[in-house]
């Protein structure tokens, strides 16, 4: 081999060779940069993540006003003040003599009412005027007896939103159940 062409080979090893080494301390920068957009795209994904919630959440609002409008809407709702006396296993729900709701408990879902909660068993509509709400009550008593309370309350309908809750107390003096109604102003 001529020395020229010694030359260029030993010049065209050198050139690759340092660009190999310039690729590979390229790398890190590049993964540094890859890691960057990473974190923007995390943090952008994020960002449309909360938006869909709060859309989905907006959407289920309208939805509700769309479906229940406060002139015809009416919810009612269940709560339990300690459960001694009545361990509730189910509520059927009736509007004018029309079975609008029912529900059974589980025992997580009775300790729940226990410890405070309230649960919405209905929501729906109803033309203005005056109505009959019949609400029963099956459970076991304390000495662990089925027994059923039923309450009765007649209501009337304006354009606003009709909001009644049904409460199960305890009766220290008559040591049983007794189921008391309540009707929300807004």
């Amino acid at each position: 081999m001529t020395t020229d062409r010694k030359l260029c080979t030993f010049l065209t090893r050198l050139f690759a060779t340092t660009m190999l080494i310039a690729g590979l301390f390229a790398l890190p920068v590049q993964a540094e940069d890859t890691q960057q957009s990473n974190g923007v795209l995390a943090s952008e994904l994020e960002d449309i993540k909360s938006q869909v919630l709060k859309l989905n959440r907006d959407l289920f609002i309208l939805e509700e006003d769309l479906l229940f409008p406060a002139s015809t809407q009416i919810a009612v709702f269940v709560s339990v003040d300690v459960g001694r006396f009545l361990k509730l296993d189910s509520v059927e729900l009736k509007i004018d003599d029309n079975n609008v709701s029912g529900f059974l408990y589980t025992e997580r879902q009775r300790k729940a009412l226990e410890q405070g909660g309230i649960q919405r068993i209905y929501l729906g509509n109803i033309k203005m005027g005056p109505h009959l709400l019949t609400a029963i009550f099956t459970g076991k008593d304390a000495e662990d007896r089925t027994v059923q309370r039923a309450i009765t309350h007649n209501f009337d309908k304006t354009d606003e939103t009709v909001m009644i809750e049904l409460k199960v107390e305890d009766s220290e003096s008559s040591y049983r159940a007794e189921i008391k109604v309540e009707q929300w102003a807004l």
